[in-house]
């Protein structure tokens, strides 16, 4: 099967559903149809795949605005509904009284504010907001590209953030690579970048550029990292207690985690909501353990994903 518009990997890194005998990543498709093609020994051939459809605006529940953006000028935000896809035609409202849409790509493009200061959005009939710090053109200014921080270790299935000055407000005028492979502009202003990374992309260390409008940054590196989980994936039984382990693939330093339990209902996360654990580093095995407490009979949901450290780029 050959996309014509690319798919993207969920945000929330691993789901484990105890009915499932494994985990497995969820799939965040922008807005556009897929096409099928089929492979010459195909006899006979198979029909088309379904086209996947947009979700509904009623099913959208994550904001992402750049956590600072710039007055007067372009911004893109956008949103992404309970899945990770992102959605079109959803409303998003902000604190000043401005208002806006998601295009067919579940983004919007925008013109920040001109009064510098805290401004909050947040997605119409949702409660929770975002809040995003504008700042005046003086203090965004520069005469080329500069990147302040990166992470130093980013997810395989995860948007990661860059900040510094030069940015293309416009999402799609950016153009971010990874290993030589298009990335995918979530959310974008002068001075911020919400990326994620292409899904071809195999874990370890991989240089990044960041280009727009003829501007560009020195090349950077980023390790990336794959997130396996492994568990007893028979049904969980009230008070049982149940180890989720995690293992890590890209790097033998030690990292940090973070899970989050979606049906607080149905089971307990031992140690809050959310944790954080920090794997065990070291190869073969890098190695993190949460664990779940059974409440009563039902399907449960603990997403996990890795707690970024930014830093200067290398």
């Amino acid at each position: 099967m050959l996309p014509v518009a690319r798919a993207y990997p969920h945000p929330e890194l691993l789901h484990y559903n105890p009915r499932m005998a494994s985990c497995r990543k969820s799939i965040l498709f922008l807005s556009f149809s897929f096409a099928s093609t089929l492979a010459a020994q195909q006899t006979p051939p198979k029909p088309p795949a379904p086209t996947p459809s947009a979700p509904a605006p009623t099913a959208a529940r994550m904001l992402l605005l750049p956590r600072r953006i710039v007055s007067g000028e372009r911004a893109t935000l956008a949103v992404l509904d309970v899945n990770g896809r992102l959605t079109p035609g959803v409303t998003v409202n902000f604190s000043n009284g401005d208002r806006l849409k998601t295009d067919a790509t579940g983004r919007a493009l925008f013109v920040a504010p001109l009064n510098p200061g805290m401004i909050y959005g947040s997605i119409a009939g949702r409660t929770g907001r975002v809040s995003t710090v504008i700042l005046t053109p003086a203090e965004a200014s520069a005469p080329t590209m500069e990147i302040s921080s990166a992470p130093l270790v980013a997810s395989l299935t995860d948007r990661f953030e860059i900040a510094g000055k030069g940015f293309c407000g416009d999402a799609d005028a950016n153009q971010v690579t990874i290993a030589g492979q298009s990335a995918l502009v979530m959310a974008s202003s002068p001075v911020a970048l919400m990326v994620l990374p292409p899904m071809e992309l195999d874990p370890g260390p991989a240089a990044v550029s960041v280009t727009c409008a003829k501007r560009d940054a020195p090349e950077f590196s980023v390790t990336f990292v794959e997130l396996e989980l492994r568990a007893d994936s028979s049904p969980l039984k009230r008070g049982e207690h149940r180890t989720l382990s995690v293992r890590v693939r890209g790097t033998a330093e030690k990292i940090s985690l973070e899970a989050r339990n979606l049906a607080p209902d149905i089971t307990e996360l031992v140690g809050g909501n959310p944790v954080r654990r920090q794997s065990s580093g070291g190869e073969p095995a890098n190695v993190a353990q949460f664990e779940v407490a059974g409440k009563k009979n039902g399907t449960f949901l603990i997403s996990i994903r890795l707690v970024p450290t930014l830093a200067r780029p290398r």
